[in-house]
């Protein structure tokens, strides 16, 4: 119908029918194209929005602002807002508005694009940063004009600002990306999934070792640049978290041209996806283009393996620390100072004797624990730390659950917060019981050293490069004041003694110069004048074949130097007088026939040269004659056995054939080893030979004496016949006469009895001679008496006869009982009485040895009692009398006068002589004399 219409209606009506279709049809293609201008502007404005940029037209002349809704956001105005460029420099910060203001400048007078960051200042505040890119152009009258984008770019700021020291990518435009990229070691790339075009950043050329753009990426080139061993897990892995919707991420390995393999980390966002149209069904959910970054991780991973590596060691260190802690027991607290509750560490709680917790203690637990004669101390230690805001230190006790107590030493600090303060107080404890026994010990030992080095007179120093150091005693020995310091060399040299300076010097040098040790005795001079000997030591001191210097010690021997040259004159005197007296001196072990000591005059004795060294026992030993050696061995042994000193006389033959005496006495001391002696050997050979002369003169002497002593009683005996023979005849013949008269018969008794007085007469007159002579000194003139010292008298007689006694082995000993009362005597009459009863006594004493006694007491009655005891044979007869009388002797050469004599001068003086046989051997002879008063009345 239509059509048959359109063939009836006239030509202008189809031609005006054709515009209207026409018309309606750009219409519609104008509604369609609003509607794709519109959906386009929307897409605009949420990419504006997800980007944070906006757009904005600024036209120069007339200063009108048009603004996209973004832009308007980002300067925090809103539509209703009457826009001009006052009120946007309002909002641009201070410290940007005046270099804006230049740039608005220049941009109206030159019309240059516009590419600016700056910072502006919101109402409520907040500080935005902002990125303008604007390009100049000229609207359809002809003005100038700019179109650009603002974009928010806070917080890439902040971002950037938070990730600065690890990454440098994309920092505030893309023209700046590749720098950022460079810096970075990170590149970027897109690859298109339907054309299979990959496209690189320059720095992703870089990473994979080719120059950049060199040529064209294809994925296939790139698969072949990635190591063999990660392309299966790498591509595999992409595809996997595609599907998945993940964005993959991937750390793999490329190998470069070089050879030279990297590590890289790709992380791979999609570009975009495909439509779900029919035509693209297959692809349906699919991206199309895949973008991504690369960074070379080489040197991070390197970094991270050595992280990786630190952090190991730094757990290991961490449990060294640990341990540390354990042996050294050290600890720490942490003391909470608003809830008063302490955090101790494990080893703090150990060395508190508490089990190891996380908890804090409470601090009144922690109070009960220190000792309660340190407990004030501690608290109010503590409490002034944190009033006046110093650090604690602190040295107490604690006691443990088990009674033991421990010290232990405490610093601490105060942690505080931003005003200032104090929350916390930090710090350590360490067990120090056993350094503080240690120190104890340390300072015991070095009082007992200093001690002893006063009381020793040992100094010790010690001297490096550095340093010069002086114990206290060395300052003394010197007489130098400690506070003055140690003296430099130069100062101490001039303390030594003049005579000794050059020597000393010289051995400083030497010690200085060739680090060696030195040991000397030197004199010096103390500033009060007074010169000392001192012995020095230095010792060098070498660690790890290092010379750190030396040590040494400076002893002050001026006794012990004095007294060794005393010694050494003593030991000349000494050896002078055993070459004079010919005796030597030794010390040795009889047993190990070890010499200690033997003197020169000993080896000398023996025919040795003693310049030769020394000798050995058996040269000594074996120059005995064999005759003696048994004897002299079996005394030795004896000797040894007993432990007993020993005195013996033997011969020797010398080294040039000479036979000697020698008497060798040895002494053996409780204290020393079995067989050690010390002893003296004299050559007593000249001795005897005078003691063989004196006995053969002492028997010519004997002989002497007893043919005196005959003829004395040739002559005694030729005076008795003198004078008793006419006595004797005249009796004889008167006895013959009597007779005769008896004979008559009968007999003539007168004549008888006058021949009878005439023999008695005549046996008077002999007994008168005889009685004479007996009483010699009884009738002779008395001799002159004084007041004579008993003792005296014993001394001298005991010093006369002292050779007699020793000779027979007799010793004499003297005894006193109490006071004894004085005598008048002749000295020389008493010194014969003592002589007659001493020799006596020796005699009963000979050929066995024995002791004479010599007591002296006063009885009663006041007189004197003197007693002459020995251990010989004995009295014989039991008429004590009888051994006084005339000629009674029981010895071969006696003539029995001593005793007669004896008596006779002891009576004279109104005394009493007697004798009486020991209990046990021999006898003793008792004589009393009258005291001095007793005399004299």
């Amino acid at each position: 119908m239509s059509k048959e219409r359109g063939e009836a209606l006239p030509v202008h009506v189809h031609q005006g029918e054709e515009r209207q279709d026409g018309l309606e049809k750009a219409n519609e293609n104008l509604r369609s194209a609003q509607a794709e201008l519109q959906r386009r502007w929307q897409y605009l404005a949420e990419a504006q929005r997800l980007s944070h940029s906006g757009t904005f037209g600024w036209k120069v002349n007339s200063g009108e602002l048009d603004w996209s809704d973004e832009t308007y956001s980002i300067l925090g105005f809103t539509r209703e807002t009457n826009l001009t460029l006052d009120l946007v420099f309002d909002r641009i910060h201070p410290d940007d508005r005046e270099r804006l203001r230049l740039l608005k400048g220049l941009a109206t007078k030159d019309g240059m694009d516009l590419d600016d960051e700056h910072r502006l200042v919101m109402p409520d505040g907040v500080v935005k940063h902002v990125h303008v890119v604007a390009h100049a152009g000229f609207d359809s009258s002809g003005n100038r004009e700019y179109i650009g984008v603002v974009t928010d770019i806070t917080e890439r700021k902040r971002d950037e600002k938070e990730r600065q020291a690890l990454s440098r990518d994309l920092r505030e435009s893309n023209a700046r990306l590749e720098e950022a990229q460079s810096v970075a070691h990170v590149g970027h790339w897109e690859w298109d999934l339907e054309t299979g075009v990959v496209v690189w950043s320059d720095e992703t050329y870089r990473i994979f070792g080719l120059r950049p753009q060199e040529r064209p990426m294809d994925i296939a080139t790139v698969r072949a640049i990635v190591h063999p061993d990660d392309r299966e897990s790498l591509y595999g892995g992409v595809d996997v978290d595609l599907v998945a919707g993940v964005n993959p991420v991937a750390e793999f390995r490329i190998v470069l041209s070089s050879g030279d393999v990297r590590t890289v980390h790709a992380i791979t966002s999609e570009r975009g996806r495909g439509m779900s149209d029919d035509s693209e069904k297959e692809a349906f959910g699919r991206p199309r283009k895949l973008f991504g970054t690369v960074q070379d991780v080489t040197e991070r991973k390197r970094s991270d393996e050595e992280r990786q590596s630190l952090s190991r060691k730094l757990e290991e260190s961490n449990a060294r620390l640990e341990e540390a802690q354990r042996v050294a027991q050290l600890g720490y607290w942490i003391w909470d100072l608003e809830t008063n509750r302490v955090t101790f560490s494990n080893e703090t709680c150990r060395i508190y004797g508490l089990k190891p917790q996380e908890d804090p203690i409470d601090l009144e637990t922690i109070r009960e624990l220190i000792h309660p004669e340190d407990r004030e101390y501690v608290f109010e230690n503590a409490e002034r730390a944190v009033r006046d805001g110093v650090p604690i230190e602190t040295e107490h006790r604690l006691i443990r659950a088990n009674g033991e107590v421990r010290t232990v030493y405490s610093p601490g600090d105060l942690k505080r917060d931003a005003s200032g303060r104090p929350y916390q107080m930090f710090g350590t404890c360490q067990d120090i019981t056993d350094r503080k026994r240690a120190e104890e010990t340390l300072k015991q030992t070095q009082f007992y050293l200093s001690e002893g080095q006063r009381l020793a007179h040992i100094g010790t120093w010690a001297f490096n490069d550095s340093s010069h150091y002086w114990s206290d005693e060395l300052y003394a020995i010197c007489g130098l004041d400690p506070k003055s310091g140690a003296p430099t060399v130069e100062e101490y040299l001039a303390l030594v003694h003049p005579q000794d300076r050059a020597s000393t010097a010289e051995n400083i040098r030497l010690m200085q110069e060739e680090h060696r040790g030195f040991d000397h005795i030197e004199r010096i001079v103390r500033p009060d004048g007074q010169m000392r000997y001192v012995r020095c030591v230095a010792v060098p001191v070498v660690e790890h074949g290092v010379f750190k210097g030396f040590v040494g010690t400076t002893m002050d021997i001026t006794e012990q130097e004095l007294l060794t040259l005393e010694l050494r004159r003593e030991e000349a005197y000494l050896a002078e007088a055993q070459s004079l007296t010919h005796a030597g001196s030794w010390a040795c072990n009889l047993v190990t026939r070890e010499i200690f000591h033997s003197s020169d005059e000993n080896a000398r004795l023996y025919g040795f040269n003693p310049s030769q060294g020394p000798i050995p026992f058996e040269p000594f030993y074996n120059a005995i004659l064999p005759e003696d050696e048994q004897t002299i061995r079996a005394k030795l042994e004896n000797a040894i056995i007993a432990g007993a000193d020993y005195d013996v006389e033997f011969r020797i033959r010398r080294t040039d054939g000479a036979i000697r005496f020698l008497r060798g006495i040895g002494h053996h001391s409780p204290s020393q080893e079995i067989g050690e002696y010390v002893g003296i050997t004299m050559d007593i050979t000249d001795r005897k030979h005078a003691a063989k002369e004196r006995e053969r003169l002492r028997q010519l002497e004997a002989d002497l004496a007893h043919i005196n002593r005959v003829n004395m009683m040739g002559e005694l005996a030729a005076a008795l016949a003198h004078e008793i023979k006419q006595p004797l005849a005249a009796s004889i013949t008167s006895a013959n006469a009597l007779l005769r008269w008896l004979a008559h018969d009968p007999p003539d008794l007168e004549r008888a009895r006058a021949a009878a007085d005439r023999i008695e007469q005549d046996a008077n007159r002999a007994a008168d001679v005889i009685n004479s002579l007996q009483s010699f000194y009884k009738t002779g003139t008395l001799p002159k008496r004084q007041i004579v010292d008993v003792k005296e008298i014993i001394a001298e007689m005991t010093v006369l006869l002292r050779g007699e006694a020793d000779r027979h082995s007799i010793t004499i000993h003297f005894e006193r009982e109490g006071e004894t009362p004085e005598i008048m005597a002749d000295r020389v009459q008493l010194q014969q009485v003592f002589m007659n009863l001493m020799l006596n006594a020796i005699e009963a004493m000979k050929g066995a040895g024995g002791k004479l006694t010599i007591r002296l007491r006063s009885n009663p009655e006041g007189r004197l009692i003197v007693s002459i005891s020995d251990t010989g044979i004995g009295l014989r007869t039991e008429n004590d009398e009888q051994i006084f009388a005339p000629f009674h002797t029981t010895k071969s050469q006696g003539t029995g006068m001593g005793l007669t004599i004896t008596r006779s001068i002891v009576e004279s003086y109104g005394g009493h002589i007697w004798a009486t046989n020991n209990q046990e051997a021999g006898a003793t002879f008792h004589f009393s004399l009258p005291s001095k008063v007793e005399a004299s009345a």
